[in-house]
Formats: C-alpha cells, sequence, structure tokens
C-alpha cells in the first residue's frame, strides 16, 4: 500500500527526553496519518459504504429508541434501566467516533486523517471504551444486589448511587483519556507513518512513532489492567454470587426468573469483552493488519449494534414500551393528516 504523508518541518524538541539527541532530519512533526482500508479495489467501495451506513443507522435508532423508552416510561425508572439508558448513549457515541470518519473515507477514497483529527478520535475512542466497561461494571453490580440481597435492594440502589456511580465513571474515564492523549503530543512520527486500522487505535499510534515509548506503553499497559482487568473482576466477581445464589433457590421457575433477570446483560458483557480478547489475542498472534481490522469492527461496531437488539427482545418491558409507543405515533398520524 503506498504511504502518503506530508510533513511540517517543525522541530518537535522537549527538554531532558530522548528526541533532544535525535537528529535534526528525523525530529519531524507530521501533519497526516494515513489509515488502512479494508479494500484497495474500487469494486467494494460502494457495499462497504452501504454496509456500515446501514450499520450505523441501525445502532443509532435502535440505542436511540432504548433511551427515549426509558426516558418516557415512569416504570423504566429503576436503576438497571437508568445504566442501560447510559450504556445506550454512550454505545451511540463510542459509534460515532469511528464510523462516519470511515464512511467520509471510503465515499470520499481517501485514507487521511489529520494529526488533530488522529489524537481527538484517539481521545473520544479511549474516553468512551473505558465508560463502557464501568457501565458494565455497574450493571453488574446491580444485578448481583436484585439477586443476591432483594430485601435491601431499594436501599442499597438509590438514585444517588447510581447517579454516583456514573459521574464517578466518567470521571476517571475522561482524566485517563486525557492522559493518553498528552502523552502521545510529546512523540515524534517519522515520515512512514500508516495506521493499519480505520481508525487510530491507541497502540497502533505509539507504536509508530520514532522517539522513545517507554513512559507511553508503560502508562497504556497499566491503565489497561486497572481500568480493564478491574472491571472485568468485578463482573467476574458479581455473577459468581449471583450463581451461587441462583443454585440454592429451590424451584426451577425461581430459578429461570432469577436468571432471566441477568441473560441480556451477560450477553452484552461476554459479546463485548470476548470481541476485544479476541482482537488484542489475534493481533499479538498475527501480523496481518487486515485481519485485525475486521476483527476490531466487532466491538467498535457489531456490539453497539447488536445491543439494542439484545435487551429489546429479551426483556418484555422494553418491548412493551416500544409497542405502546409505536401505536401511541401511529394513531397521532391519522390526526395530523386530517
Amino acid at each position: 500500500m503506498l504511504v502518503y504523508v506530508k510533513i511540517s518541518h517543525v522541530l518537535f524538541l522537549f527538554p531532558g527526553s530522548s528526541i533532544n539527541h535525535m537528529e535534526p532530519g528525523n525530529n519531524t512533526q507530521i501533519s497526516e496519518f494515513l489509515l488502512m482500508s479494508f479494500s484497495e479495489g474500487s469494486k467494494l467501495q460502494p457495499f462497504l459504504f452501504g454496509l456500515f451506513l446501514s450499520m450505523y443507522l441501525i445502532t443509532l435508532l435502535g440505542n436511540l429508541l432504548i433511551i427515549l423508552a426509558v426516558i418516557s416510561d415512569s416504570h423504566l425508572h429503576t436503576p438497571m434501566y437508568f445504566f442501560l439508558a447510559n450504556l445506550s448513549f454512550v454505545d451511540i457515541c463510542f459509534t460515532s467516533t469511528t464510523v462516519p470518519k470511515m464512511l467520509v473515507n471510503i465515499q470520499m477514497q481517501s485514507r487521511v486523517i489529520t494529526y488533530e483529527g488522529c489524537i481527538t478520535q484517539m481521545y473520544f475512542f479511549v474516553l468512551l471504551g473505558a465508560l463502557d466497561n464501568f457501565l458494565l461494571t455497574a450493571m453488574a453490580y446491580d444485578r448481583f444486589v436484585a439477586i443476591c440481597h432483594p430485601l435491601h435492594y431499594t436501599v442499597i440502589m438509590n438514585p444517588r448511587l447510581c447517579e454516583l456511580l456514573v459521574l464517578v465513571s466518567w470521571i476517571i474515564s475522561i482524566l485517563n483519556s486525557l492522559l493518553e492523549s498528552l502523552m502521545v503530543l510529546r512523540l515524534s512520527f517519522c515520515t512512514d507513518v500508516e495506521i493499519p486500522h480505520f481508525f487510530c487505535e491507541l497502540n497502533q499510534v505509539i507504536q509508530h512513532a520514532c522517539s522513545d515509548t517507554f513512559i507511553n506503553d508503560t502508562v497504556m499497559y497499566f491503565a489497561a489492567v486497572l481500568l480493564g482487568g478491574g472491571p472485568l473482576t468485578g463482573i467476574l466477581f458479581s455473577y459468581c454470587k449471583v450463581f451461587s445464589s441462583i443454585r440454592v433457590i429451590s424451584s426451577v421457575q425461581g430459578k429461570c426468573k432469577a436468571f432471566s433477570t441477568c441473560a441480556s446483560h451477560l450477553s452484552v458483557v461476554s459479546l463485548f469483552f470476548c470481541s476485544i480478547l479476541g482482537v488484542y489475542f489475534s493481533s499479538a498472534a498475527t501480523h496481518n493488519a487486515y485481519s485485525v481490522a475486521v476483527a476490531s469492527v466487532m466491538y467498535t461496531v457489531v456490539t453497539p449494534m447488536l445491543n439494542p437488539f439484545i435487551y429489546s427482545l429479551r426483556n418484555k418491558d422494553i418491548k412493551g414500551t416500544l409497542r405502546k409507543l409505536l401505536v401511541r405515533e401511529a394513531m397521532k398520524q391519522p390526526f395530523s393528516q386530517g
């Protein structure tokens, strides 16, 4: 693949860093990156554009319907649906961080993203990815309290605690993403910079820097263990307790009812984390950038698109509210036409 990078000959010097010891010819700051395409042939471009546009619109519509249902129905003003509405909002933003730019590049047959655009995209991607982790963890904790401590559920999961959990999730995610992005700004990049992804993924951007990336790698892996492994451990612990509580229920009907309350969330968690782990294990095992980029579509595009279907198809409350909204809108149409 041909690589085209515009170079602005600006010294990128930082006192006390190893960049100061680089040759002036190598000490340049790029103005553009080149993103990898799914297909170099023009024949598949219309198909790819239509496919990703359809998936993006489905994601927007599905998650907006979930938010609308939770807001409009007072019966859904509970902790579980409060977290679900927040998750739907984050999924909309998460997908909107990468897909629109990819659609523009496919339509314009361009692979270029500006340096500022790449840093901005990377900032929001890291921010919203961490938020997804925290919200899924909060939802797992909600299911743990509901099944393991049902008598104290309303006391423990009060509105103040739910709002605090979401607020803390936003604060931690913003600070982490800000730190990661600011540390990328200190890096210097060589002339041949091609990101083997359809978006600016943090690890790929750092790998293509010419300057020393030891601090960046350390912070990135530490944050991945803390902000990725921590929530995953909390989710696994919560469901271990949930399954232990379900096992002691005597009736089969009671077991099915208890399991059905967390089946949708467990499906979303499995889809999200398995796709992410699959991407990074495959990237470690193979150097095929095309395969890694295709696998990344699973957690960046497919998972946010499937979440509304998983929750609505397995949830009677959501389906009932959406049905009422559709009937209400259908009844308004004759009056508006008249």
